[in-house]
């Protein structure tokens, strides 16, 4: 997806955003746990896109619902410990949602990487975004209903 493909002109099925490094430091729901700018912003983004589903991709323990309950941890991707392509892939295919589409994911690149891995035909709005910066300022047009900025 170039920085000016327009998302308003469909549903997407499905829309993955990242966890967060920067959590609460008791049980919560997942979506309570994660307290960074980033992924609030990637959150709010991804509710103004209506998805019909909206899951995080924890790197601990893969693909979480908003209602699942999660302890703290402390795993970024692509730590020794944190959740594989493989396990995703089971993951969706136990949820039954491999075959999703328009899928939309917002976040970095290994965050990219492992949702591409079980949906090939992703949409990444963030992608060729230079620094933290621009994708805020992405996230923020997506939030907004404005066209992508160039950059």
């Amino acid at each position: 997806m170039t920085a000016n493909d327009h998302l308003d002109y469909f549903k997407p099925q499905l829309v993955v955003i990242p966890c967060g490094s920067r959590k609460l430091g008791l049980p919560a729901r997942a979506a309570d746990m994660y307290v960074g700018s980033y992924h609030r912003a990637c959150r709010k983004a991804a509710d103004a896109l209506h998805p019909d589903l909206l899951l995080i991709l924890s790197a601990r323990h893969g693909l979480l619902d908003l209602d699942d309950v999660i302890e703290p941890y402390d795993t970024p991707h692509g730590a020794a410990d944190a959740v594989t392509s493989q396990v995703l892939l089971e993951q969706a295919t136990g949820r039954g949602i491999v075959d999703l589409d328009p899928v939309v994911a917002l976040g970095g690149a290994r965050h990219i990487s492992l949702v591409r891995s079980v949906w090939p035909h992703v949409r990444t709005p963030l992608a060729g975004a230079r620094g933290m910066g621009q994708q805020m300022a992405r996230l923020a047009a997506l939030r907004e209903g404005r066209e992508l900025p160039l950059m």
